[in-house]
């Protein structure tokens, strides 16, 4: 039809040109070639059109009939082009509507500029020249992207969230540009910080860049109301998230698919550690912890063969935990949607590849659990004491806080509270907010392994000359004492060296990680370096320390977003440590287990109080406990196990109660729930003993079972009368509480068994910090972390963290103390460890593992048998250090060795990259 229209087009009489054109789409190939010359078919159209109107005659119709039918089909055909481009919107941004993000009745780009002056005035920078010339920078960049729409989006659904009340902070490069920062996006002073817009947007990049937001993570599902209730969910879908095999669900479905036992089952599949289902077999033939799996390995037939068969296929689809698409009234015809399970929210059936290749605006808000807790703690403290504290506007140089950083007491500090975190900071020693970033950019698997930490350090502290590869460098480079930490450090490094600008050296910064492109970088950078009158050993030295650098740096304005919260906990940890500790027991944000939160509170002097029905609340609490101003954190109903949420909330909601009696009518608690509450003593105040409570519990549930109610005999008052029986021992409360709690509430469980380690001469963690580096010690505590990270060498080390009740005590087992070791380690919960004590700094302390040992097993021992008999068991032969399981030597750890986790074993004092060794070979630069 299309082919009929373009022969009886009339030139005079529509466009002609574009007929051709979507001909041309739609005809086979080979008649494609005859469309090429247009003015073939134009010569004939007057013969054609004569013919068409012939036709039209004959069918009854006036002449100028066919004029309107030929333009009929033309419309036809270009409704029947396919293009997914443009039916998708693909490679162009569609933004909410401007009236639905305060633009009215100016354009998006002129209300954009109006808030940030605004902000400029509000933050007190009015009077500051630099700051009105970058933000107008900013805001010309903006413009020339067409991005205004885009800040102004994310800008609303900030401003929306801190009006539900909910901490909200931005993270990523994003923090690098002062417009967020005026809008409230962003918390930071860019200019302060030395960050860049370059690394976040320039007019050389091209792609719409990412504005990453945190907020409390308990309230993550309001937010996302909140932002479908502001745009509409004609305009907003969040993201899908493709969930795909690996080994523990492999091990589950098959095993139930082959019928096993449901025991079996479970004991296999926790048995293997995160990995891929494609290496189940590889992992029992290498892991020394998986030795006993190992030997029943043929027993299960085909199960491992079906499991490595599944590897990364697909097992279901779940929501993304931070995706959420924003866009105009379109967005339905661009992607499909369904419903989420649970909340119902809208779902895109792209992932979060698919939505960027498609060019849809993908906003992450992330839920963070340490947003919540510190979000908690304010809240108690203003709860309790009536002070409001703004955690936002503390004071950036406290010296409490700094002092606790230092001390690398940091449990439960954001982002510095891991073993490797706690040993960078005791090295580090950071006194300012800078110091704060940079550790933070310093603790990731790049700088390490490229060796940034160790020059850093020691130029730091004076041991090393701070050197800079050319004097025009000393600018960017005097705030990490010449050692190339951030990626905005790299992009300065190249603009002033080439002249090329920030934009384009950000884009060069970027081609870096692809080796194909450094060749062609090298040559470009030589060229303009040369051209600028740099000589070639300056340029060489130069482009080395950029080659190994640029793609292993980190992002300034990344590392100064994850500062922020950072120094906030710390400070209420230095200030408010009760009120701290109750938000991180509420909402669970860090690595360690509860009850060793629990043990650090002990340690700095927090009193913890008992869970109490007639106290406790829902979550953790703080309560007033001397008249001195000595705050103690109370345990929560939240902490029972098998409490649901309104059992909890239906308990908190009638405090006080009278009497057990009263508690079971009102409370309405099931029997296994009150039984635990009694076992844990959340029913003491009642009167009675815990057994004896225990009885009168099944009393009450018999009784409301025969539909009689219940009557208990009391002993004057309100009390619970005694009904003889033996309360629990010590160990048994002990035990009640870990098994219902999951934490030791009374005491620490390790107290239990100080005089046993005192027989053995363990060390304690507080007497370890006096050992001296090479000293053979033995350490024993219950284990709290255990990790295996990747490490440059590809060698696997075992890193696991102990509480002794003083303190912790960091752990590293190398590959050659794995057949001894592993299995003891990765299935044991007490441990006790042989080890040599490795030093680094006054502050820096670990132990290499040599020998491990159950202290489970070892405590029976030593009731069954005596201590001669533990001393035996730890005299039997075992394969040290150094040794493998045939007698073979390894490399062993000597005296004067360094432990690096994700860096190789080296020698102190060697130099083993070739960054490292530059710093050294550049006379009079490079530090």
């Amino acid at each position: 039809m299309l082919g009929n229209a373009v022969r009886y087009a009339d030139p005079g009489q529509g466009p002609v040109a574009d007929v051709l054109d979507a001909a041309r789409r739609l005809v086979p190939v080979g008649a494609a070639k005859e469309l090429d010359s247009g003015e073939a078919w134009l010569k004939d159209a007057p013969a054609m059109l004569a013919a068409a109107e012939r036709i039209v005659e004959a069918a009854g119709f006036r002449r100028d009939t066919a004029h309107r039918l030929l333009e009929q089909t033309r419309v036809t055909a270009a409704e029947c082009l396919v293009d997914p481009a443009d039916d998708l919107g693909i490679g162009t941004v569609h933004f909410p509507e401007p009236h639905l993000v305060g633009a009215g009745r100016r354009t998006a780009q002129r209300t954009l500029a109006s808030r940030a002056a605004a902000g400029m005035v509000r933050k007190g920078y009015a009077g500051r020249y630099a700051y009105w010339e970058r933000m107008h920078q900013e805001l010309d960049i903006i413009a020339h992207h067409g991005f205004a729409s885009y800040f102004l989006t994310v800008a609303q659904v900030v401003d929306d969230v801190r009006k539900m009340g909910v901490r909200v902070a931005a993270r990523g490069s994003g923090a690098g540009s002062l417009v967020n920062h005026l809008l409230g996006i962003a918390h930071a002073d860019p200019v302060e910080h030395g960050l860049l817009m370059e690394r976040f947007l320039s007019k050389r990049r091209l792609v719409l860049p990412d504005i990453d937001i945190d907020v409390e993570s308990a309230r993550r599902l309001e937010v996302y109301r909140a932002i479908i209730g502001r745009f509409g969910t004609e305009r907003v879908a969040t993201v899908a998230m493709p969930e795909t095999y690996r080994v523990r669900h492999a091990v589950r479905d098959v095993g139930a698919a082959l019928s096993m036992d449901p025991a079996d089952i479970d004991r296999i599949a926790k048995s293997f550690p995160h990995i891929r289902a494609r290496d189940a077999r590889a992992a029992l033939e290498e892991l020394p912890e998986l030795r006993a799996l190992a030997g029943e390995k043929d027993r299960y037939g085909r199960l491992w063969e079906l499991v490595e068969s599944l590897d990364a296929l697909p097992r279901g689809v779940a929501m993304h935990p931070c995706g959420v698409l924003l866009s105009d009234a379109s967005l339905l015809a661009r992607t499909p949607v369904m419903p989420t399970s649970g909340e119902g929210f809208p779902m895109s059936q792209f992932d979060k590849d698919d939505v960027e290749d498609l060019g849809l605006l993908k906003l992450d808000v992330l839920g963070v659990r340490m947003q919540s807790a510190m979000a908690h703690a304010v809240a108690e403290v203003e709860r309790a004491t009536g002070e409001k504290v703004d955690i936002d506007a503390i004071a950036p140089g406290d010296p409490a806080t700094y002092q606790l950083i230092r001390s690398t007491e940091t449990l439960g500090c954001f982002q510095i509270e891991s073993p490797g975190q706690r040993d960078l900071v005791g090295r580090l020693q950071p006194a300012t907010f800078h110091d704060l970033v940079v550790d933070i950019s310093l603790f990731r698997p790049g700088p390490v392994a490229a060796d940034m930490v160790r020059p850093f350090i020691e130029a730091r502290h004076g041991r090393a000359p701070v050197r800079y590869p050319h004097p025009d460098l000393e600018e960017p480079l005097k705030g990490t004492y010449g050692v190339v930490v951030f990626h905005e450090q790299i992009i300065d490094i190249v603009d002033i060296m080439t002249g090329c600008g920030r934009g384009e050296a950000d884009r060069v910064r970027r081609g870096l990680s692809d080796a194909e492109s450094q060749g062609r970088i090298r040559f470009w950078f030589a060229q303009h370096a040369a051209a600028r009158g740099y000589d070639a050993e300056t340029i060489q030295r130069t482009w080395e320390i950029i080659e190994a650098f640029g793609s292993y740096g980190f992002c300034k304005a990344h590392a100064v977003a994850f500062a922020v919260p950072t120094y906030q906990s710390a400070w209420l940890k230095a200030h408010h440590p009760a009120a701290f500790y109750a938000g991180l027991l509420t909402h669970d944000p860090g690595m360690y287990p509860k009850r060793l939160l629990l043990a650090d509170a002990r340690r700095r002097g927090v009193p913890i109080l008992p869970l109490d029905v007639n106290k406790s609340a829902v979550a953790h609490r703080i309560e007033l406990v001397s008249d001195s101003g000595v705050w103690g954190l109370r345990l929560a109903l939240s902490d029972v196990h098998g409490i649901s949420e309104a059992e909890a909330a239906r308990i908190a909601d009638g405090q006080p109660y009278a009497s057990l009696l009263d508690f079971w009518e009102r409370a309405r608690p099931s029997r296994p729930l009150a039984g635990r509450l009694a076992q844990v003593g959340a029913l003491d105040a009642f009167g009675a003993n815990r057994r004896d409570l225990q009885l009168h519990l099944t009393e009450l549930h018999r009784g409301a079972r025969g539909g009689g109610g219940g009557q208990l005999p009391l002993a004057g008052g309100r009390k619970t009368a005694s009904a003889g029986l033996p309360d629990l021992s010590s160990a048994e409360k002990l035990s009640a509480e870990l098994g219902v709690l999951s934490m030791d509430a009374s005491r620490n469980l390790m107290d239990d068994h100080r005089e046993f380690l005192a027989e053995l001469g363990v060390a304690s963690a507080r007497r370890l910090r006096e050992a001296r580096h090479g000293e053979t010690v033995l350490v024993a505590g219950a284990k709290a972390a255990t990790q295996t990270p990747p490490i440059r060498s590809g060698k696997r080390v075992i890193f696991s963290t102990l509480d002794d009740g003083t303190g912790l005590v960091d752990l590293a087992f190398f590959d050659d103390s794995h057949d001894a070791c592993a299995h003891t380690v990765f299935h044991s919960w007490l441990l006790l460890v042989r080890g040599t004590v490795q030093r680094r700094g006054p502050r820096s302390l670990s132990v290499v593992g040599t020998a491990a040992w159950n202290l489970a097993e070892l405590v029976e021992l030593r009731a069954e048998q005596g201590l001669d008999a533990v001393a035996a068991r730890l005299a039997e032969p075992v394969p040290e250090a150094g040794e493998d399981s045939t007698g073979g030597r390894r490399i062993h750890l000597p005296t004067g060795y360094e432990l690096h986790p994700w860096a190789d074993l080296r020698p102190a004092g060697q130099e083993p990259s070739q960054v490292r060794k530059l710093w050294h070979q550049s006379p009079g630069s490079a530090g």
